[in-house]
C-alpha cells in the first residue's frame, strides 16, 4: 500500500516522502542532510528506498539540504526548467548527481508516475506534484501558493489525498510582528494560502473524490496546528460532511518526531 510521510513541514523546512516501504521519492529537501537522514530513520524509511528528489521551487526552506543530501546518496533531482536554472544560480547543483528538467507529462520513478503542475508563487517556476502510485492511488501536493487558481483546482480534483497549504490565520498575520512589506507579500497572489482560503476549497474536493487531506506548511508565527485544523474541520462539517465517514483530516507537523505516516 502507498504511504505518505511528512518529514518536515513549515517555514523552517519542508520534505515529504511518498511511496511504499520498499521505494519512493522525496518532495523537497529543506532541512540539512543530517536532519533528513535522521528523520527518515525515525520514520523507519531506509535511505535506499529513496530513488529521487523532486523540487517544488528554489526557496531555502525547500532546498537547504539538497546539494549535500543528493550528493551523498547520488540521487537524481527533478525540477521545472525555471527552478533548475535558479538552483544552478544559487549553487545547489553539482556533478555528483543528475539534474533533470521535468516536463509536463511527468516521469516514471519508484514504480510511480510523478507529474508537475504550475502553481502561483513568487519564485522562478514553482510547481506542485501529482503522484500516481503503483496501485492506482493519487496524491497531489500543493504548498507555497498565493491562491488556488482554476488550473490548480483541476489538477487536485479527483485525487485520493490532497496535501494543501494552510499557512496562516489572516488576523494573526495582520496583527503580528512581521513588517508590512512581508505581510503584503504573504497575502498577495504570489504568497501563501490562508487557513480560510484553504478550508473553503476542501468541500469541492470531497465532492470530486478526495477523502484525505493533509494541511501543510503552517507558519510558526501566524498560525497554530489547532487553529488550522479547526478552521478546516468547521468548513467541512458545516457542509454536511462527517469526519471518519466522508473524509480524514491531518496536519503535517513541523518535524515528524513521532514517525507517523499515512497509509492510503
Amino acid at each position: 500500500m502507498a504511504r505518505f510521510c511528512p518529514l518536515f513541514s513549515g517555514s523552517s523546512g519542508n520534505s515529504y516522502y511518498i511511496g511504499s516501504a520498499q521505494e519512493g521519492i522525496l518532495i523537497d529537501a529543506g532541512r540539512s542532510a543530517k536532519q533528513l537522514t535522521n528523520m527518515l530513520e525515525k520514520c523507519e524509511i531506509k535511505i535506499s528506498a529513496v530513488k529521487a528528489i523532486f523540487i517544488t521551487h528554489e526557496h531555502s526552506d525547500h532546498v537547504s539540504g539538497l546539494r549535500v543530501f543528493a550528493s551523498r546518496f547520488h540521487l537524481p533531482v527533478y525540477a521545472s526548467a525555471g527552478t533548475m536554472e535558479a538552483l544552478q544560480a544559487i549553487g545547489c547543483l553539482n556533478d555528483k548527481f543528475s539534474s533533470n528538467v521535468i516536463q509536463s507529462e511527468g516521469v516514471e520513478c519508484a514504480n510511480m508516475k510523478v507529474k508537475p503542475f504550475r502553481i502561483p508563487h513568487d519564485s522562478a517556476e514553482c510547481v506542485g506534484y501529482k503522484v500516481e502510485t503503483s496501485d492506482g492511488r493519487v496524491i497531489s501536493l500543493s504548498t507555497d501558493l498565493g491562491f488556488l487558481s482554476e488550473s490548480v483546482k483541476n489538477e487536485l480534483a479527483g485525487s485520493d489525498m490532497v496535501v494543501l497549504e494552510s499557512n496562516h490565520d489572516v488576523g494573526m498575520l495582520q496583527n503580528g510582528p512581521y513588517p508590512y512589506p512581508l505581510k503584503r507579500r504573504i497575502l498577495s497572489n504570489g504568497g501563501h494560502l490562508s487557513n480560510s482560503d484553504c478550508s473553503s476549497e476542501l468541500y469541492p474536493l470531497v465532492k470530486k473524490g478526495t477523502t484525505r487531506f493533509v494541511l501543510a506548511h503552517l507558519s510558526a508565527e501566524n498560525n497554530t496546528p489547532e487553529l488550522a485544523y479547526q478552521t478546516a474541520l468547521c468548513s467541512l462539517t458545516m457542509s454536511g460532511l462527517k469526519q471518519g465517514k466522508d473524509f480524514e483530516l491531518y496536519v503535517a507537523p513541523r518535524a515528524n518526531t513521532s514517525g507517523k505516516m499515512i497509509i492510503f
